[in-house]
């Protein structure tokens, strides 16, 4: 029996090439084979602890070929043993035999996937010339996000906005080596009206785009907000955008910036014009003409992690191979 790899965190970050992820994630979504079972959610408590923890399960698989688990627990009382609130783990395993191939870090690429999978949308949404993009949002998608979109369209200026000014000055730092111009603001609203590309990866319950700052053109790329009362966007912006979500199934069913505007009858479902099952098929048009204001949600799909696995192994065989 082969030995299964662990692969790294480190491995994940140094060997990542967007542009290679983005083109698996296309080929991923075009296809009918990966299925993606119900997410499991269990609550579970410990005695000693105020709060509850979760334990997520997220599995998907492709028939004969590569199966998959996502384990993630959620320990809101972590703080006080200085872990993170949030740990996981990937299992790759063998579709045809059953055998596990590989255990990756969760984390990284979990970041890798959703950064992959927001440009891969851009690359169907956004302007081909976008050249500006603002960051909203100082946390590990930062600056994954950044490179990605940099990856599918020309790039150069990118401005980042957190909740502390030191804070989007380490992104930039972070990208100090790469091509683009990077500066971090003291406010969304002094740079996001001149900008091509909006990207916001945050926490926030109350919206941080607003639609009155919104001129025709922009791509809006929303991955943050994952719960339902949480939301990064105002109606307006809504209003005045057509909507994409990476898939329905989620989208409709986990998005505050949708299932809000949605409950409160600002639009129908009908105001989805697609899903990226449709973009990359081409069952659907993305954007349609220079001026349209596009915005995407994303909330996450298993798909993502069975692709963005299945690409790290082949990576890891690859350096192994090289290194015999």
């Amino acid at each position: 029996m082969e030995p299964i790899q662990f692969i790294s965190d480190h491995f994940i970050e140094e060997k990542c090439n967007f542009k290679e992820l983005i083109e698996r994630l296309r080929a991923g979504f075009s296809t009918s084979d990966i299925k993606v079972p119900m997410r499991h959610h269990h609550d579970y408590s410990n005695p000693e602890e105020s709060k509850d923890s979760t334990l997520l399960l997220m599995p998907a698989f492709q028939a004969g070929k590569d199966l998959g688990v996502k384990i993630v627990t959620v320990s809101p009382n972590n703080g006080k043993y200085d872990l993170p609130s949030i740990q996981g783990t990937y299992i790759y395993l063998d579709g045809h035999k059953g055998n596990i191939k590989a255990i990756l870090d969760a984390k990284s690429l979990t970041g890798k996937r959703t950064a992959a999978t927001s440009a891969l949308a851009s690359s169907y949404l956004s302007r081909k010339d976008a050249s500006s993009m603002l960051m909203i949002g100082t946390g590990a998608l930062a600056v994954n996000l950044i490179q990605a979109h940099a990856s599918v369209r020309p790039i150069k200026e990118v401005y980042v906005w957190g909740r502390t000014f030191e804070k989007a000055q380490l992104v930039c730092d972070a990208l100090k080596n790469s091509s683009l111009i990077c500066k971090p603001v003291s406010t969304i609203v002094e740079v996001i009206s001149k900008v091509d590309i909006i990207s916001a990866a945050t926490l926030s319950p109350v919206p941080l785009v607003l639609g009155k700052w919104l001129r025709a053109g922009q791509h809006v790329d929303l991955v943050g907000a994952y719960k339902k009362d949480m939301r990064e966007a105002d109606d307006e912006a809504v209003l005045k955008s057509s909507l994409f979500l990476d898939t329905y199934q989620g989208g409709l069913k986990e998005s505050g910036d949708i299932l809000i505007p949605l409950t409160n009858g600002i639009i129908t479902k009908e105001n989805i014009k697609a899903d990226l099952f449709e973009l990359c098929s081409n069952a659907k048009q993305g954007r349609t003409s220079y001026d349209e204001i596009t915005y995407f949600k994303s909330v996450g799909h298993a798909l993502e992690d069975l692709v963005a696995a299945g690409y790290f192994y082949e990576e890891y065989n690859l350096k192994t191979q090289q290194n015999a």
